[in-house]
């Protein structure tokens, strides 16, 4: 591996934490690492999205979300930074609303939790940019190779490469039209506790 140059490559600079938080890019694996990372949490948040739509008894729903955040986790894999940061405003306007009007009913655990996912997206944008301006210029910049050895590596280094290029545009679209209908619900919301409370 060392006399293929692979091994120094494949190391980060950014401990895992940090890297979660306030991510840095110092080599091509980093590169490569905070777009895998964000690959993963857009995929945890589309599989609970998922599961607490079909528990709620709303599977369109739950479909549609899981596309939505999943999608996302790809176009973030592949440093677009469009795709980091719809899914950031979704995210951030679903747990604004959470927060807002179901604080009362909600339990505060899952908030945090809310609140805890909110930060990590937001992270992924910083990512994302960082990564997306990351130039291959020298030796040391270059990104490791992709794998496709195990399921991960088929799911967080393969699949993306070839779904993104096909989905961009689609998603994009669909990115905008689901932001709108998420708008539009907020200000139908707001109308709501103005009409109450000024009636």
């Amino acid at each position: 591996m060392q006399t293929l140059g692979l091994a120094d490559t494949n190391e980060r600079t950014d401990s895992r934490l940090k890297s979660l938080f306030w991510p840095s890019v110092q080599s091509g694996a980093d590169v490569d690492y905070l777009g895998a990372q964000g690959y993963w949490v857009c995929t945890f948040i589309a599989v609970s999205s998922f599961g607490f739509s079909l528990l709620q008894g709303k599977p369109v729903l739950g479909v549609a979300l899981g596309l939505f955040f999943y999608v996302g986790g790809i176009g973030v894999r592949e440093r677009d930074l469009f795709a980091a940061a719809i899914v950031f405003t979704f995210y951030a306007i679903d747990t604004l609303i959470s927060v807002t009007f179901l604080a009362v009913s909600s339990p505060w655990g899952m908030i945090v939790f809310r609140v805890f996912v909110t930060a990590l997206l937001l992270s992924n944008i910083r990512a994302t940019w960082i990564a997306s301006k990351w130039r291959t210029d020298s030796e040391e910049a270059a990104l490791p190779p992709r794998l496709g050895e195990t399921w991960s590596d088929k799911f967080a280094d393969q699949l993306p490469a070839k779904v993104w290029p096909k989905a961009r545009i689609a998603y994009y679209i669909f990115g905008v039209c689901v932001l709108t209908l998420v708008s539009i619900g907020l200000a139908g919301m707001l109308a709501n506790v103005v009409i109450r409370h000024g009636g």
